[in-house]
């Protein structure tokens, strides 16, 4: 159910999540809706994006072990599958609930928040690995997870994971732009 819960909540937002569209996905039975989830709607939105964010976490978290700039490939090529894969009706969950839920579900944004942060300081230590200071580091991570994430949501408007593709050029630039500058400092001016 909580996968079923995040298919709908990356496909539609955090009020597209109905329990009767989740128990059609998931094919569970009505009552082990309420046996799992007593809190209901909100609890089963609640868990199912905390359930999204730890997936997608530990992606992070084990590609950042590699270094930032495999870490940055295995997330566009977890989105070009993804979206392809959904005929370009999927986004991020969690980039759903940080910005569909402040009216409705007022209680996703800051959960969304968290996840965000997660996936920062994973992102800054695969970046502090690669020998960037502290500063560097949290910047390239914010950085990269705003155009990533933006890239998504263009490639779902365009149908099309070229902006994915683009974004991933760039970024990958700025690392390396970023690690010459670090090396042999910036070029005096005239």
């Amino acid at each position: 159910m909580l996968s079923a819960a995040s298919e709908v909540l990356r496909e539609k937002g955090a009020a597209g999540v109905t329990i009767d569209e989740v128990l059609v996905r998931s094919g569970a039975p009505r009552g082990s809706v309420y046996h799992h989830f007593p809190g209901g709607r909100g609890q089963l939105l609640t868990e199912a994006l905390r359930h999204a964010g730890d997936a997608i976490t530990g992606l992070i978290d084990d590609a950042a072990t590699r270094g930032s700039a495999p870490l940055i490939r295995q997330f566009v090529a977890f989105w070009e599958h993804t979206l392809a894969e959904s005929d370009f009706a999927a986004g991020c969950p969690v980039v759903a609930a940080a910005i569909g839920s402040a009216d409705a579900e007022p209680a996703l944004t800051p959960i969304a928040g968290d996840i965000f942060d997660r996936w920062r300081a994973a992102l800054s230590r695969a970046f502090t690995a690669d020998g960037f200071g502290d500063t560097d580091a949290t910047s390239l991570a914010v950085t990269s997870i705003a155009a990533l994430e933006g890239a998504v949501v263009l490639c779902r408007a365009s149908r099309t994971a070229e902006p994915l593709r683009e974004v991933a050029r760039q970024v990958e630039f700025l690392i390396k732009s970023r690690e010459f500058v670090h090396r042999f400092g910036l070029p005096a001016q005239p």
